[in-house]
């Protein structure tokens, strides 16, 4: 087993669908802003970006609606940001938000801003990531007691065991670490998830997404079918009855209502290349790639971790795991060759040994419940303390260690 500790993304909730207008008075502030909405967590979010601070605010404000958030950066003294404040609460509707972003580091003028109404203030210069944070952090804390973490899990390439891992990664999440979890079977032709937990629910996710105006938390209530006391599973219907052809924005109403009532995640999204199935895998928290040490695996690695690094630039690695590692008489591609071809360290290799899958899969259990002490076993469970960030990840002889990304904290007076 050869594992590594993940650069996990720090937890910040998508923001909702909000018009947010920046006003800016530095270049590099306008090109934070700029950054920060190509962020899958900002995708919803309809934002512009003005140069002239607050002063073209308020100018831009007499005779026009405010948005939903005004975001100000500036380098005014204090009595020339309370000034500015002042003359822009006499435009500004009651629902807008105001958000600040000054040079001084000073509780003083936080408490003043504070008593002002000004959601937040940020201490620039500021990155990406805080400028996020700060605008979901708005909505974040409100109507939904958390915000849930969404793991994904996808092969490079069919029959890798993508799916066998997603749903014994789930049921450790659920069982070991004590956590609420629904795991979203999404191969709805052909999912395996109903076998292998020895389930046969009456409905699943494509009651959902077959009635996209009916969905609400009610809803989905109903269609999870219950495992155990801490996991929940969305089946795949694994039927060919109805074609399963959707809209790429197709499972968003689901995600949403499972990220405000579930804290874990766990979706097994099948190897196709649909613009539902990118957009998923672009906005999960974390995602798992699973590959098998031949050319085609390291082919289509490579390509998915290009497309992924391009569309999550302010999140972490995901994790690769090498499976079906060691089959007799097969050639394979070293598992330190693997990695330095596609830029990316396996976190974990399991072993090719068909007698415990192969058992597990015909029973409808979990590889914890056919074999407790095994090192497949233990790997998994490693696994799901990592994509959950609970615990150390324990460290082997053969372990390769790669930074964490620390977390960046708000830069605001405290």
């Amino acid at each position: 087993m050869n594992q590594v500790p993940a650069n996990h993304a720090e937890q910040i909730a998508p923001l909702p669908r909000i018009s947010l207008q920046a006003f800016c008075e530095s270049p590099d502030a306008a090109q934070t802003v700029r950054d920060a909405m190509t962020d899958r967590r900002m995708e919803r979010a309809h934002v512009k970006v003005h140069m002239g601070g607050p002063a073209a605010a308020i100018e831009a404000y007499r005779s026009a609606a405010t948005p939903n958030v005004i975001f100000l950066e500036t380098t005014a003294s204090r009595d020339e940001l309370i000034g500015y404040l002042d003359a822009l609460a006499e435009f500004c509707d009651a629902g807008t938000k105001v958000v600040v972003a000054g040079r001084t580091n000073d509780i003083i003028l936080y408490r003043e801003l504070m008593s002002r109404g000004v959601s937040e203030y940020l201490v620039a210069p500021f990155a990406v990531l805080d400028f996020i944070r700060s605008i979901s952090s708005l909505y974040g804390n409100t109507g939904a007691a958390h915000v849930g973490k969404i793991i994904a899990c996808t092969g490079a390439k069919g029959g890798v065991g993508a799916s066998t891992l997603a749903h014994n990664i789930a049921w450790s999440i659920a069982r070991d670490l004590e956590i609420q979890t629904v795991l979203a079977d999404l191969d709805l032709g052909f999912g395996t998830a109903g076998l292998d937990f020895n389930q046969d629910p009456p409905q699943g996710i494509a009651e959902a997404l077959f009635a996209p105006d009916r969905v609400d938390n009610n809803m989905v209530d109903r269609l999870l079918s219950r495992c155990s006391d801490k996991l929940s599973l969305l089946a795949a219907p694994a039927t060919l009855d109805r074609n399963y052809d959707f809209p790429e924005t197709a499972f968003d109403a689901v995600m949403d209502i499972l990220r405000a009532s579930t804290p874990c995640i766990v979706i097994d999204v099948p190897h196709l290349w649909t613009g539902w199935s990118r957009r998923l895998l672009l906005g999960a928290d974390e995602i798992i790639l699973v590959a098998s040490p031949d050319l085609a695996n390291l082919r289509n690695t490579k390509s998915l971790l290009d497309t992924l690094r391009a569309g999550r630039q302010h999140d972490g690695k995901p994790h690769l795991v090498l499976n079906n590692t060691g089959i007799a008489k097969r050639p394979e591609i070293a598992i330190s060759d693997f990695g330095k071809a596609v830029d990316l360290e396996p976190v974990a290799t399991i072993a090719f040994e068909p007698k415990l899958f192969g058992t597990a899969a015909n029973n409808g259990q979990m590889i914890a419940e056919v074999e407790p002490t095994g090192k497949v076993n233990e790997t998994i469970a490693e696994l799901a303390r990592l994509v959950t960030g609970r615990g150390e990840v324990r460290r082997s002889k053969r372990t390769l260690f790669e930074p964490l990304i620390t977390k960046l904290g708000l830069s605001k007076a405290s």
